[in-house]
């Protein structure tokens, strides 16, 4: 009788994919799940809403407490990371950093639930933020469903941003607005914590999770000059860490954007002697509050 070993076709670094076609996630989410506090008294007050009901898609929305409500906000739309199949914006780590970001910034955050592969596979992550990103403006005459967003987002200082997997999606989102377009909302910038792009042995997991690719130069993936020169932006702030795999394929990053063409500013911060996303594991950690500190003054900048 074969072993089950001997019927699988693809090993990677977050799952197998099996003979029959199933896939078995290596580290599925398992952490319990952060409900949203709308207590006007805490110092962030959250809720969940939804943006789409067929396909699924969610957000969960922090606002300051009420006492720093009184005056239109900066907003982040946030995509957490997770290998494009695992984690959410409820999730411990992800739910206490973006909180901790609207805290410290004084800002209102939207961060998105997106579908995950294996049970949507890419481009759904890429779709579905958008769809949220589409939703965030149809607050701009305030008019929208969400109140809060009607309220108290300041429209001309919109800001997309993300961490490793996420890190890639806010990229691909800031592309779409410089190639779509996005009346009457500006978007000031784009934040990106140690961002998957190509150019490592991640490459063929991701091709595996979309299965309608364009191969190893699929733009979304290894975007190219002319892909890089459309960000509809007008600021970018990459991080990136020293001992982590995608180290190299950062920066190569950061180089190509400088050369494309594209008219913004782009800053990089190396995180020395640091590995993939640290700062998620222990906010307090004197290195992550150094990169949150930049992230609010990012976002805080004029």
């Amino acid at each position: 009788m074969a072993t089950r070993d001997a019927e699988i076709i693809h090993d990677f670094r977050f799952f197998r994919v099996y003979k029959d076609g199933s896939v078995v996630l290596s580290n599925p989410t398992t952490d319990t799940r952060i409900p949203p506090s709308d207590d006007p008294n805490s110092r962030v007050r959250s809720k969940d809403i939804v943006i789409s009901s067929e396909p699924a898609v969610s957000a969960r929305v922090f606002v300051p407490g009420s006492a720093n409500l009184t005056q239109k906000l900066a907003l982040l739309l946030y995509m957490h990371g997770g290998g494009f199949c695992m984690q959410s914006a409820s999730t411990p780590r992800y739910h206490n950093y973006v909180q901790t970001l609207v805290a410290e910034a004084n800002i209102i955050a939207v961060s998105v639930e997106y579908g995950l592969f294996p049970d949507r596979p890419i481009p759904a992550c890429y779709e579905d933020s958008w769809a949220a990103l589409k939703y965030v403006v149809s607050h701009v005459n305030g008019d929208g469903p969400e109140a809060w967003l009607n309220d108290h987002v300041d429209f001309g200082r919109v800001f997309i941003g993300g961490d490793s997997a996420g890190g890639n999606i806010a990229h691909n989102l800031a592309v779409r607005v410089g190639t779509d377009g996005l009346p009457e909302v500006k978007l000031v910038g784009v934040i990106m914590v140690h961002p998957f792009f190509g150019g490592t042995e991640d490459d063929q997991m991701w091709l595996c999770m979309c299965p309608e690719n364009g191969g190893l130069d699929d733009p979304r993936m290894r975007p190219g000059k002319e892909h890089l020169a459309r960000l509809g932006c007008e600021r970018v702030l990459m991080f990136v860490a020293e001992k982590d795999h995608l180290f190299v394929v950062g920066k190569r990053y950061y180089e190509e954007l400088k050369k494309s063409g594209w008219g913004g500013n782009v800053e990089i911060v190396e995180n020395l002697g640091e590995e993939h996303c640290f700062h998620l594991r222990d906010l307090k950690y004197e290195k992550a509050v150094d990169l949150i500190k930049k992230y609010v003054s990012f976002l805080k900048q004029e």
